[in-house]
């Protein structure tokens, strides 16, 4: 981030979370704290994710004496979390606590802040699970008591005047290293995936409890290969609970992750079918084999041909977009063609016959 206005000592913390922090930060919302020096920057809102969603925080420095420990508020519907934080930092011995980092600040080290919000996280994970134990729900206490054994679960129980009681579940799934898989893999860590389970706060166990509602989420990286989106999830059937639930799906994802993996030597090889017909890319993805750029003509008009491959190939045909090297729109834009997806296609042929339709 820019450090524009920013108290050198504030900024190197901030930029060192930034690029160390084992989740995607974001800074938000920066002003100046300062009556006098409003163009000093010393306050920033972080979002900071937290089962499937954010939490934001505003830690508060003083820019005349940046280095001093920061402040920090936490959310209006965290209220609680404050004397949370009091009672188990009280805990004699407790190197790891918020308080502990805070009163051993040392502001001339980069890492500081970093090792604060990372702190503060995991009390927070450990403040949300204490919050869903004290819920008065047979169902949830079961669910909590069948999954306690799985590293990584987040909790969330939200509350609300305007909304009903429910407990939101964070479950990291399958631990593939997807990034292994795939050689040349730029990732710098390997995709995450999670279930999502929310599950309404009542009062009665049920045995036959009707189904939480449930939804797949990654990382972003992942779409390079798999689309979550196109996931089916199995069923949940009637009596089931998560401890039943999660082996099933963990299968049957696996089993699609793997098939996802082997399509890129099947693009690999759509790409290299075209060769022969297009020449040499010009440009070609060589690692997950999404996209790949040739150069065709047709009489004295020369243009580029733009492929698009989907990871549903070869069921789903790749779009193709014409630009023209020698057109420009009004704007002094290459002419570009629209998408063009409607022609001879069967996902049964060999890449040489798909190549030979497409051209």
């Amino acid at each position: 981030m820019t450090s524009d206005g920013v108290p050198s000592i504030i900024a190197a913390q901030l930029n060192y979370l930034l690029s160390h922090f084992p989740l995607s930060v974001k800074i938000e919302h920066l002003w100046s704290g300062s009556k006098f020096s409003t163009g000093v920057i010393d306050r920033f809102t972080i979002v900071i994710p937290y089962c499937l969603d954010f939490i934001k925080w505003d830690f508060i420095y003083n820019s005349e004496s940046p280095i001093s420990a920061p402040d920090v508020i936490f959310g209006a519907e965290d209220e609680n979390f404050l004397s949370f934080l009091a009672r188990n930092d009280g805990v004699e011995g407790n190197a790891n606590s918020a308080k502990n980092c805070l009163s051993d600040w040392n502001g001339k080290d980069p890492t500081r802040l970093m090792v604060l919000l990372q702190q503060l996280r995991d009390q927070y994970m450990n403040y949300q699970r204490k919050r869903v134990d004290e819920v008065d729900d047979d169902r949830l206490k079961f669910e909590v008591s069948t999954i306690a054994f799985r590293e990584g679960i987040e909790m969330h129980l939200s509350s609300g005047a305007e909304k009903p009681e429910e407990v939101k579940f964070a479950v990291p799934l399958t631990e593939m290293n997807i990034d292994k898989m795939v050689h040349g893999c730029p990732w710098r860590h390997s995709p995450k995936i999670y279930l999502q389970v929310i599950y309404p706060v009542g009062r009665k166990y049920v045995s036959a409890s009707s189904a939480p509602r449930l939804k797949l989420l990654s990382t972003s990286d992942l779409k390079s290969i798999f689309s979550i989106e196109d996931f089916k999830l199995p069923p949940w059937l009637d009596g089931m609970c998560m401890a039943e639930y999660l082996p099933h799906l963990e299968e049957s994802l696996e089993k699609q992750i793997l098939e996802a993996v082997s399509l890129i030597d099947v693009r690999r090889r759509f790409i290299e079918s075209l060769a022969p017909l297009f020449g040499r890319p010009l440009e070609a993805d060589p690692i997950f084999c999404r996209k790949a750029t040739f150069l065709a003509g047709s009489g004295a008009f020369t243009f580029l041909v733009h492929f698009s491959i989907s990871t549903q190939f070869p069921k789903q045909q790749p779009g193709l977009m014409l630009q023209s090297s020698q057109h420009m729109n009004s704007h002094g834009v290459p002419a570009k063609s629209p998408l063009i997806t409607e022609y001879p296609w069967s996902p049964r042929w060999e890449t040489s016959v798909m190549a030979e339709k497409i051209l």
